[in-house]
């Protein structure tokens, strides 16, 4: 699979963030966020794309990817939502394009909502946005964290390869599998892949969601139809919640929608992003 290389740091006040940009520095910007169990290489292919025409700042939140991990690490969504805006002011970007997936999506919203972050316009990627969330699965794992973080490691790798690979509907690519695992398989990544579970509670979207009707910019939302994670109706629930949102439905794709439709995803994003106010 091809290079995916985060090369700058920023200190932020929930650890060390791996971030980097692409494209001409004079160009619009993009702020791309990803969601979890992910990382910034998910968004790769699209990076790359929309930097034809923009400037786009990928980075890893905080317990994830290539950024710090460690205990007592606060990396619940009402940090990473600080994060996101203390990026914005450090990048100079008063008023970027942001395109957020999974509970990126409330990460991007909580920065708007609640921390007076300023976008141009916002596109939302089957994001975790609406009460309820999360499976029993996933509470179980939250619910439990101490006892899975001291799993034998090759069961880790087991449940968490598993858990990664049931986001998508087409099936992932074995090395891609393996790029996004890679990172919770490792002394300090296992207990961090499920402290992120036991912190991200519903309340960080039930806060913001009797909000979502304030939203006053151009808001596209993209879903796959066979999203097992996120159900294709929160799709057309949260539309109908934002003024003048687009829902824009994706074929074939599960929740991973950027690695089982990225030429349909890109496609949407950019025709988005080039449309006038």
């Amino acid at each position: 699979m091809s290079d995916w290389t985060l090369d700058r740091t920023f200190t932020s006040s929930s650890g060390e963030v791996r971030w980097t940009a692409l494209g001409p520095e004079q160009a619009p910007p993009v702020v791309l966020v990803h969601g979890t169990p992910f990382s910034s290489y998910v968004w790769r292919g699209i990076a790359r794309g929309l930097a034809q025409d923009h400037r786009v700042h990928v980075w890893d939140l905080p317990g994830y990817g290539a950024s710090a991990q460690y205990a007592g690490q606060d990396v619940s969504l009402g940090a990473q939502a600080g994060v996101l805006t203390e990026l914005l002011d450090h990048w100079g970007l008063g008023e970027p394009a942001v395109i957020a997936h999974d509970f990126g999506g409330c990460v991007a919203l909580r920065a708007h909502l609640l921390h007076g972050a300023r976008y141009r316009r916002l596109a939302l990627v089957d994001p975790v946005a609406l009460a309820p969330w999360g499976s029993p699965a996933y509470r179980l794992l939250g619910g439990r964290a101490e006892v899975f973080g001291a799993l034998p490691p090759e069961l880790h790798r087991a449940l968490v390869t598993e858990y990664v690979g049931s986001a998508s509907h087409r099936g992932l690519h074995p090395a891609v599998l393996d790029r996004l695992v890679a990172p919770w398989c490792t002394e300090a990544g296992q207990p961090a892949f499920y402290r992120q579970i036991s912190q991200n509670d519903q309340r960080f979207t039930d806060e913001i969601q009797h909000r979502y009707g304030e939203l006053d910019l151009p808001v596209l939302i993209c879903w796959g139809t066979e999203d097992t994670w996120i159900p294709v109706a929160r799709g057309h629930e949260l539309a109908g919640m934002i003024p003048g949102a687009e829902l824009r439905l994706l074929d074939g794709a599960g929740h991973l929608v950027q690695e089982d439709a990225p030429a349909e995803l890109t496609a949407a994003l950019t025709r988005f992003l080039r449309t006038a106010p």
